[in-house]
């Protein structure tokens, strides 16, 4: 098979072009007349779909014709012919050009900005969602809520204290010492009326969440290993994120799966040796985590019903667990004094020391304040994957990071003091020196939470408010934003730091021992544990606070507080438009 095509170079196989003849100048569009074309050099020409690319055929002698003009930025008019000399390039970057600057100028006219646009949809959205990728805090939202005007709802059920909950929106489970579990649905926040013919102030809506399900216990089947219940205080809960399964821990060893939806009974776990003291899910997946007073933490696959591993390491009892989305959790080990990282892939663990005491102060002026050792780290919340906080006996709160072995920083007496026992209180001898003073001792951090990859920070325990702290912009300390709710001759606010607080105003205000301040506590009881959530997208519609109120602390009847059993609702405007 023999061609020309295929047989003559290229230099001769090119035509080039001629000065004479009807074929246009024109680059782009145009055919060279071979064969039948030629035959139909006479026919009239087909009118082509864009003849600002292509160019116009008429003569030189013809005058430009409507298509072929166009304006330029400035509004002068030029027509095609100036424009023959460019490249198919030249002409797309002209025609580009042109484009932009007309869309420009509708976007003056409207008043759109274009940029407002490509900040909200592409770049602030794409920027969060590497930023939460990586697991560090990207978020500063702990200015944006205004948490001293809140709405706040109590409820309850004729129960003993509440020693746990957790929500899965619009959903809350809680559990109690006398083996009740109870699904509630949490009303939806009102917001305050725009109308502005509306004159009259109608009162503010206080709905209560309704119960929806209860499943209780019985402690005459603690021998029954088919009992598919709680037989002795249930001590913490754990909702899945996708709202299919809630898991419960006890002092009976045993660790239920339940169905979210009815409350049935899907499995029950006997592995642990000892009372299952906490649960925490793996963000955006049914891997679930428990710590037991044996000493263990223990996995588990929800969508198997399956035990996985256990993790050893702690040397006394193991009461709080904590994780995020990386497949790692957080686990304190209570009087071993040690938070340990549990890499589950890697198989491994990093150990990070407390047991530190408060640091005396250096100013030779102020009044010493007395200091507490920690004794024992009794909660943990993960802040990112590289930074978590956690609260001890002493009072304190601890700022940790993974790079270093002890807390970045620690805040003493964050819930202030209790005040001194009397001497038969005290001692137990029957006539007690009255002259012996009992020193005041601190509250414990009994609950602790966070806004997952933000700055919020709250704590709890029985002075009758959840305090709400940040992080510090460089991540080296925690400051205080105030209070959830607002309480009369309450010495909180952004602008007051917990060092400018003396004992006797912490004692005074927050345990309550003048009449009027005990009536006007936020929350009275013990605060055993805190589920925080925001409600829209990115909290833009408010947060709201769960909080579980007992009488007694959740592990022991050591501790009595006058109060209520049940649970608080709060919640929180959003402030930034």
């Amino acid at each position: 098979m023999s061609s020309s095509f295929f047989t003559l170079p290229t230099s001769q196989r090119k035509r080039k072009r001629t000065d004479t003849g009807p074929i246009s100048s024109s680059r782009k569009g145009t055919t060279i007349a071979t064969g039948s074309s030629v035959a139909r050099a006479g026919l009239p020409k087909k009118p082509r779909r864009d003849e600002s690319i292509s160019g116009s055929d008429s003569d030189e002698d013809e005058a430009p014709k409507k298509d072929d003009i166009d304006e330029g930025e400035d509004g002068a008019i030029s027509s095609e012919s100036d424009h023959e000399d460019e490249t198919g390039a030249e002409r797309r970057l002209r025609l580009a050009e042109r484009y932009l600057a007309n869309i420009k100028g509708e976007v003056d006219e409207i008043g759109f900005d274009a940029e407002e646009i490509d900040r909200d949809l592409i770049a602030e959205r794409l920027k969060d969602d590497v930023a939460e990728t990586k697991g560090r805090l990207y978020r500063h939202i702990a200015s944006d809520f205004d948490f001293q005007c809140t709405t706040k709802t109590h409820f309850r059920a004729d129960t003993l204290s509440t020693t746990s909950i957790a929500t899965c929106p619009p959903y809350a489970y809680t559990v109690s010492k006398d083996l009740y579990i109870i699904k509630w649905q949490l009303p939806e926040p009102t917001l305050p009326s725009t109308n502005p013919r509306k004159t009259k102030k109608s009162p503010p809506s206080r709905r209560r969440p309704i119960k929806l399900l209860t499943s209780r216990g019985n402690t005459r089947n603690a021998h029954d290993l088919t009992y598919k219940h709680h037989t002795a205080h249930i001590l913490t809960i754990a909702a899945s994120s996708d709202g299919r399964f809630v898991a419960t821990g006890g002092a009976d060893k045993r660790l239920i799966i339940w169905s979210a939806a009815d409350l049935t009974p899907l499995r029950v776990f006997t592995q642990h040796r000892d009372a299952v003291t906490s649960l925490a899910f793996r963000r955006g997946t049914n891997q679930l985590y428990s710590s037991s007073k044996d000493r263990t933490i223990k996995t588990w696959s929800l969508n198997e019903l399956a035990y996985v591993e256990t993790l050893f390491g702690h040397q006394d009892e193991v009461v709080d667990v904590a994780a995020l989305a990386q497949e790692r959790c957080l686990s304190v080990g209570a009087r071993d004094r040690t938070v340990r990282l549990w890499k589950v892939v890697e198989e491994t663990q990093l150990v990070f020391r407390g047991g530190g005491g408060e640091k005396k102060s250096r100013n030779q002026g102020k009044e010493a304040r007395p200091s507490f050792a920690e004794g024992s780290i009794d909660r943990v919340a993960m802040i990112d994957e590289e930074m978590f906080i956690t609260g001890a006996d002493n009072g304190s709160l601890s700022l940790w990071t993974m790079h270093k072995k002890k807390p970045v920083f620690s805040l003493p007496l964050a819930h202030g003091l209790d005040p001194a026992l009397t001497p038969e209180e005290a001692y137990a001898e029957q006539n007690p020196d009255p002259k012996v003073p009992s020193p005041p001792q601190p509250r414990w951090i009994t609950a602790l939470a966070t806004v997952p990859y933000s700055d919020l920070i709250l704590s709890g325990s029985w002075d009758g408010w959840i305090r709400v702290w940040k992080v510090s912009a460089d991540k080296r300390r925690i400051e205080a934003v105030g209070t959830v709710g607002r309480v009369q001759g309450a010495v909180d606010g952004p602008d007051v730091l917990m060092e400018d607080v003396t004992d006797m105003e912490q004692q005074k205000v927050g345990n309550g021992d003048d009449r009027s301040a005990k009536e006007e506590q936020v929350i009275r009881g013990v605060i055993n544990d805190i589920s925080v959530f925001e409600r829209g997208e990115r909290g833009k519609d408010g947060l709201c606070i769960v909080a579980a109120v007992g009488t007694e602390h959740r592990f022991g009847r050591w501790k009595k507080v006058p109060g209520k059993n049940g649970a608080v609702v709060f919640e929180i405007r959003n402030t930034v438009p």
